[in-house]
């Protein structure tokens, strides 16, 4: 029976890649001292609040840059009391595998993908953005394989909704040696996130890349809270107080390390109404200042924003305007991170 996969070519590995591109020594230093200040923040031996902000796809170099110089000016005068990592996210879900799919699948001239120059692309970018900003960035793990082409400049990553339950994603979560935070699934089982965070915090032995490998277990594997979609298709939150106390008390029904969870306040927690953002982050702040189980488990926001206001569509040319989902302006973010050091309770 002929195979209906074509394959294309062999990809260098990981670790042929980086031996070809390697990583500059100030540029590893970099991350080296990320890693730990954010390790710290999690375990709660620094009482900084996380802001993983950025848009919601990292769609083009020159905005990504922009953007990140003027985060880390912010950065400088809310020091005290946020701890910034940019999300750098290249490469996006298709609900039906159609659209656009991020900077991996990079045309080559003839108009086809050429994925190996998409993987460069994507190291170029966050190695320009580490030595440019002094930011080590997030990215989503969607595609298992692609982690190891970028994870000696990542410090951060993050499991969607739609693949939390995934059985390789929760194993690759187990040994990626950064935080990982687990979103809750779309329908909105709290149980099922959780199972996934206990399942990345374990040691695992699984197949991947053609190799037998183990892992040591991810204790700063973390919850992420996105918000869900009920069975009529609409999107309801998961921000609230009521539900951040349910989910203290799922956490302590569990043995699991360093509780966690970061509020996602775009996607089903603000029905993509990106506006929406800037309240519900102060309503996630307030629930802090009136519990201080929640002010221990919250450590942080998820928060997509970018140059402009809005979205825009994917042939728009608007310089620094999502091409997928609607962000916050520049303006309206600067304003809310100064209103957010302001009002954060260490």
């Amino acid at each position: 029976m002929e195979l209906e996969m074509e394959f294309i070519r062999k990809l260098p590995s990981p670790q042929e890649l980086r031996e070809d591109h390697p990583v500059p020594s100030a540029v590893y230093e970099i991350k080296q001292r990320r890693d730990q200040e954010i390790r710290r923040i999690l375990t709660g031996e620094d009482g900084r609040f996380l802001l993983i902000i950025g848009p919601c796809s990292a769609d083009n170099e020159a905005t990504v840059l922009e953007y990140a110089r003027r985060l880390a000016r912010v950065q400088e005068e809310v020091k005290d009391t946020l701890y910034i990592i940019p999300r750098v996210y290249t490469n996006k879900p298709r609900t039906i595998g159609v659209g656009y799919k991020g900077m991996l699948h990079q045309p080559d001239p003839e108009g086809r993908e050429d994925m190996l120059a998409g993987i460069l692309a994507i190291r170029d970018m966050h190695v320009r953005v580490i030595a440019e900003t002094g930011f080590t960035c997030a990215e989503e793990i969607l595609y298992p394989e692609i982690h190891r082409y970028l994870s000696d400049l990542l410090s951060y990553a993050a499991i969607g909704a739609r693949s939390v339950e995934d059985q390789l994603h929760r194993m690759i979560a187990s040994g990626v040696g950064i935080p990982v935070g687990m979103k809750n699934p779309t329908s909105g089982d709290i149980s099922v996130m959780l199972n996934s965070i206990a399942a990345a915090q374990h040691e695992q032995q699984f197949l991947f890349r053609g190799w037998e490998v183990r892992t040591k277990g991810n204790p700063l594997a973390h919850a992420i809270l996105r918000g869900y979609v009920d069975q009529f298709g609409k999107s309801l939150p998961n921000y609230h107080y009521e539900d951040l106390q349910r989910l203290f008390e799922a956490y302590g029904q569990r043995d699991l390390a360093n509780p966690a969870v970061i509020v996602d306040v775009n996607h089903a927690n603000s029905g993509k109404k990106y506006l929406e953002q800037i309240r519900i982050a102060n309503d996630v702040l307030y629930s802090r200042h009136m519990n201080g189980d929640i002010r221990r488990m919250v450590k942080g926001l998820m928060i997509e924003s970018y140059l402009e206001d809005g979205s825009q569509d994917v042939s728009g040319g608007v310089f620094g305007k999502s091409i997928t989902d609607p962000c916050l302006g520049w303006e309206k973010t600067e304003a809310l991170l100064l209103e957010l050091a302001d009002r954060v309770e260490m």
